[in-house]
């Protein structure tokens, strides 16, 4: 992968990174409290770990996302986000 911009993340955090990233209930919030990752940062991750098609699909389908935003969500989501992410956390 030619991402520079975490080193310290292992290739198991790399892969967990992705994964929350195009999950829609796990917000980016839970993947900064997770790996220290802004959504910034996850952006750039996904820009350098993509395809551009897919890279393109993926902004479209998280911008502006309720699910994707703790502070957007409506209040009746009866799921947590940190809890699915906790499960779903790669092997590596």
């Amino acid at each position: 992968m030619k991402h520079q911009t975490h080193k310290n993340l292992t290739e198991g955090d790399m892969a967990a990174l992705i994964q929350m990233a195009w999950e829609d209930r796990t917000t980016f919030e839970t993947i900064e409290e997770r790996l220290g990752v802004s959504e910034a940062e996850v952006i750039q991750v996904m820009r350098a770990a993509l395809a551009p098609g897919s890279f393109k699909r993926w902004r479209m389908r998280v911008k502006g996302r309720t699910t994707k935003h703790r502070a957007l969500r409506n209040p009746q989501m009866k799921f947590d986000d940190r809890a699915i992410a906790d499960h779903r956390r790669a092997n590596c």
